[in-house]
């Protein structure tokens, strides 16, 4: 991947409770893809990219959570271990945290009302747009919900979009839920490159 300063990378919830086997929601080989994203952040800024970072940071009661009528384990509440950044990342740029009123925070550009079904921006667009992006790689966890979400965004919102196949997992819920969120990608438009691509 060849970065400049209208590239973003976007370094999609790498924190404790799905990188660490100890999290609550551990995604499968999280913790593998940090030293992955860390050579890219390295490469990043070397070539006067943006970094930003995106991070789950839920309050302790939301709808969001199976124990308040969602589908997930609770995870990533605000201050919390679980809601830290995994401690082997490198960190270099802001954060854009999601999820903060008790919304779904799939996507590091939008929040939704879990309710209403109603959508409200994140800073994250405006920040780009402020520092001139126009291209934008996505990295992170997990591949078929937050990453899946950001890329599809971010695309969305006519910026040229990436997505590393090897700086990603998934959660898998489904089998095979991983290859279906590539296949999505894919038809929106945004380019995957990998080691084998």
């Amino acid at each position: 991947m060849d970065y400049d300063s209208q590239t973003a990378l976007i370094v999609v919830d790498v924190q404790n409770d799905f990188a660490d086997p100890k999290g609550s929601l551990y995604v499968p080989e999280g913790e593998t893809v940090v030293p992955v994203i860390n050579q890219e952040i390295r490469r990043a800024t070397t070539s006067g990219a943006t970094v930003v970072y995106t991070q789950d940071w839920h309050p302790v009661s939301t709808p969001h959570f199976e124990k308040d009528g969602g589908i997930w384990p609770v995870h990533c509440v605000h201050d919390s271990w679980g809601a830290r950044f995994h401690p082997g990342l490198d960190v270099v740029g802001p954060s854009i945290r999601k999820g903060t009123g008790g919304e779904d925070g799939y996507s590091g550009f939008t929040v939704r009302d879990p309710d209403s079904g109603e959508e409200t921006p994140t800073q994250l667009g405006s920040l780009l747009r402020d520092a001139g992006i126009k291209r934008v790689v996505v990295v992170g966890l997990a591949l078929d919900y937050c990453v899946k979400d950001t890329a599809l965004d971010a695309a969305g919102a006519e910026f040229t979009t990436s997505l590393l196949t090897h700086a990603t997992r998934a959660v898998n819920l489904q089998p095979g839920d991983d290859e279906r969120s590539l296949a999505e990608l894919a038809a929106a438009g945004i380019a995957l490159t990998g080691p084998a691509n």
